[in-house]
């Protein structure tokens, strides 16, 4: 019987120099660089293509779908396996103690964005490809390990890759938590937006922009406000007072005429809206108690601090739901940017159960605001994903994890997003353990390497068990 986690440990550095080589590009996406070659920026494509280059060094077969996705293939039989990972990461972000893109070993920890999300997941699952084949282990299935470039944003790296390829028959994705996730929730972004008007406020401060977010499936960590007139020393004695009562980072400056707030909160991935804090809803929800000499800039202020302010459930949108099995929906708040010039431009990110869809939230919203005059669109929705947990995939699969780790496996649901979805019989299989902290989407983002190793391990014995 192979001790897979012994198989592992003895080539840890080999498992290292991989995932370190993978690390080291910056795979960022990057639309104002983007060309035809290189259609989500430089970034994504060079670190598919170091991908692509370490396989093929490696000496496996390999395919590669343009610039969006690629795969190595092993193994022969009528099923195919699909192993599904990104090397695409989110933006950096702030409040980084090492240098991002340069992998750092500390305290039994590897730090760098993707060292979590997604790319020690995916050399976990190559490196227990590579193991296997080592061993001697026939693979009595094909086995594709899919990588796409665009996990982050709007996953066109697979729209373009099963345009183009087999479907899987079954498989999984290394972008979650163990024991398993086999259910998915929907997801789908709304999009709140008013032109800018003349129609005079009631009060004496003008908010001369309000500015915040990265990407709609982060927490915002980082909020800017620039206000003019009013009473700017009653507004920096109020702000030092929130900052402290709400445990928040912040400062206050003055940048020619205008007064600058700025509001640190706590970055985290947007299917987990409740692990962070919020920096731009917090800054509204500041800035709501002084009069504004803008409507506009009042009712920005008034949606977020009313409807949109740490109400994770959607509440107050009146989009509140809950599920036996999947859970409740959940909302985070993206993007926020207010300007006097171009008006009130949010993106609010929902992860809905099953009992709900896209048009039922959109209405609910728009009848819950219905006083304020700002439009809502919604986003191109991805619906609910489920499979049973008395599928064969999914018994296997907790099989080997309640094997290897001893502990009990049992199904689960998230609110974040995996490739697992685009299969009809794929799920989420780690690798982060159930206590394991989770740094996606964070600055300072590791993986424990203990919890790499394990993961490996796992990986290892789960595609051999699932191609015999």
């Amino acid at each position: 019987m192979t001790n897979w986690l012994h198989e592992v440990e003895q080539r840890k550095e080999q498992l290292f120099s991989d995932l370190f080589r993978l690390l080291r590009v910056p795979s960022v996406r990057e639309d104002d660089k983007a060309t035809e070659e290189a259609p989500v920026g430089p970034g994504p494509k060079a670190a598919l293509e170091e991908f692509m280059a370490m396989a093929q060094e490696d000496g496996f077969a390999t395919k590669q779908f343009g610039p969006w996705a690629g795969r190595i293939e092993v193994g022969e039989g009528e099923q195919l396996v699909g192993i599904l990972g990104h090397v695409d990461v989110v933006p950096v972000g702030t409040g980084w103690e090492t240098d991002p893109f340069e992998p750092v070993v500390k305290d039994n920890r590897i730090y760098a964005r993707g060292s979590s999300d997604d790319k020690g997941p995916t050399v976990a699952a190559y490196f227990a490809i590579k193991l296997l084949r080592e061993l001697g282990y026939e693979f009595n299935q094909r086995v594709h390990l899919i990588v796409g470039t665009d996990e982050e944003s709007g996953w066109q790296c697979m729209d373009y890759y099963f345009k183009h390829a087999e479907m899987p028959d079954y498989g999984f994705s290394p972008d979650a938590i163990f024991p398993i996730i086999n259910g998915e929730k929907g997801n789908v972004s709304a999009y709140f937006k008013a032109p800018a008007t003349d129609a005079a406020g009631d009060g004496d401060y003008r908010l001369s922009g309000l500015h915040a977010g990265l990407r709609e499936n982060m927490v915002i960590q980082d909020a800017k406000a620039y206000v003019k007139g009013g009473d700017q020393a009653a507004m920096k004695a109020a702000f030092e007072a929130y900052i402290v009562e709400h445990k928040l980072g912040g400062q206050t400056s003055m940048d020619e005429d205008y007064f600058v707030l700025e509001l640190i909160g706590k970055a985290a991935h947007g299917s987990t809206p409740e692990a962070g804090i919020n920096a731009a809803t917090h800054l509204a929800n500041f800035l709501s108690q002084f009069q504004f000499d803008r409507q506009d800039a009042q009712n920005f202020l008034k949606l977020m601090s009313q409807y949109l302010h740490e109400d994770f459930d959607g509440k107050a949108l009146g989009v509140a739901t809950c599920h036996d099995v999947m859970g409740k929906l959940t909302m985070n708040i993206g993007i926020a940017h207010y300007c006097p010039m171009k008006g009130i431009d949010i993106t609010a990110n929902f992860r809905f159960p099953e009992g709900t869809n896209a048009e039922q939230i959109e209405m609910q919203i728009k009848e819950a605001i219905k006083e304020l005059p700002i439009e809502v669109t919604m986003s191109e929705a991805k619906v609910p994903h489920y499979v049973p947990a008395d599928d064969p995939l999914v018994q296997t699969l907790l099989d080997v994890y309640e094997k290897q780790t001893g502990l009990k496996g049992h199904e689960m649901t998230i609110g974040g997003g995996t490739y697992g979805r685009l299969m009809p019989r794929g799920v989420a299989y780690g690798a982060l353990f159930p206590d394991s902290i989770d740094t996606m989407h964070q600055a300072n983002e590791f993986i424990a390497i203990d919890d790499l190793l394990k993961a490996t391990a796992i990986y290892a014995e789960a595609i051999y068990r699932l191609t015999r």
